[in-house]
């Protein structure tokens, strides 16, 4: 969310709840102008003058300045100040309010106690209860949108630091992967192969969509999966015993996406150590696409490198961190060493 799209967010939410506490209002004065046969009562239009006034000292002013800064102390004695003025604003300042006129007149002018009876109690008290009123009301609403405008911040910080996190693990993927390739060119070329040049140029193509597919947010399943053929391609011409490295894919995959790259440092780790010190390999890859949830297994054989299931190489932990960020509770990765196999079970939620 971009800074300007957060405060029109921000700005629209506040004008509703405004709009609606000076609604409720604005129904109650019109309560009193019904109840009073059509008079509009200067006491409403007096306190309904003083309350906005205080309402938006203490909401623009009062709150921001010193509550929001921690300073408690300053804001009570501001708070108890406002009130004191508006108390005198009623009272001495705007015209008198003509509440009396609307009492049901007395028999006479004297109280049972054979006194006049006093008004300046009702002038007084109203008015005060009114804009304490008023003032919670505000700092509530001034508090709320500022809890909430502090978390929608915290979440852009966070998808912040998400995106530079899968950024700088994207960035480590191409030079893991080359220097894999690179070594697996290195080994047909040692052994002066005929199938150099063709690993070249297989090399040219993986590069390829690594460049132009891979920064993509998502790529569709089968392109990915012809990604990994060509890859599995390049394997088999430096393996000379290379009847056991198979590929199944099954399943509907035309029209699901998945991130880029997620599955390839898993086939890598295979290959670094899935030959043994006789120069058998096996490494068997299984891809089963069911509805929306993929299936991947990954076997190899535990080979002259001890492979560890925990920890094995920039590759794997980078994988493992990737599919933390991109698919949180939308995937399970077991991996486990069963009689001198290293195998790799992750079940994965396409829906996102």
């Amino acid at each position: 969310m971009t800074k300007k799209t957060q405060l029109f967010r921000i700005l629209k939410q506040e004008g509703f709840i405004h709009l609606v506490i000076w609604a409720i209002f604005l129904f109650m004065f019109f309560l009193q102008v019904y109840f009073n046969t059509g008079r509009i009562p200067k006491a409403f239009l007096n306190f309904l003058i003083v309350g906005i006034f205080s309402f938006y000292i203490n909401y623009l002013v009062l709150v921001p300045y010193f509550l929001l800064k921690k300073k408690n102390g300053f804001y009570f004695v501001a708070v108890i100040g406002l009130i004191v003025i508006c108390v005198v604003l009623v009272e001495f300042v705007l015209p008198k309010p003509d509440i009396i006129h609307h009492l049901p007149p007395p028999q006479n002018d004297m109280n049972a106690l054979g006194e006049r009876p006093n008004f300046r109690g009702i002038r007084i008290g109203f008015p005060l209860f009114f804009n304490i009123i008023l003032i919670v009301i505000g700092t509530a609403i001034k508090m709320y949108i500022e809890w909430d405008k502090n978390i929608q911040h915290q979440k852009e910080v966070e998808s912040q630091k998400s995106s530079a996190e899968l950024h700088f693990l994207k960035n480590q993927l191409s030079p893991h992967f080359l220097f894999n390739s690179l070594n697996s060119i290195y080994s047909l070329t040692s052994k002066k192969s005929n199938d150099a040049p063709e690993a070249v140029i297989m090399l040219s193509e993986l590069m390829r969509y690594m460049l132009y597919q891979a920064d993509n947010e998502f790529v569709m399943l089968n392109d990915e999966l012809d990604y990994i053929q060509n890859y599995l391609k390049l394997q088999r011409l430096r393996i000379a015993n290379n009847r056991d490295v198979t590929l199944l894919i099954r399943g509907g995959i035309s029209q699901q996406k998945i991130r880029p790259l997620l599955l390839i440092a898993f086939i890598e780790n295979a290959f670094k150590y899935g030959t043994d010190f006789k120069g058998n390999t096996l490494v068997r890859i299984e891809i089963i696409v069911n509805a929306n949830e993929l299936n991947f297994k990954c076997v190899n054989l535990i080979g002259n490198r001890k492979q560890d299931p925990e920890n094995s190489g920039i590759g794997l932990q980078n994988t493992k961190d990737r599919l933390q960020l991109l698919y949180p509770n939308l995937h399970t990765l077991k991996i486990d060493t069963v009689d001198s196999q290293y195998i790799v079970n992750l079940n994965l939620n396409l829906s996102v």
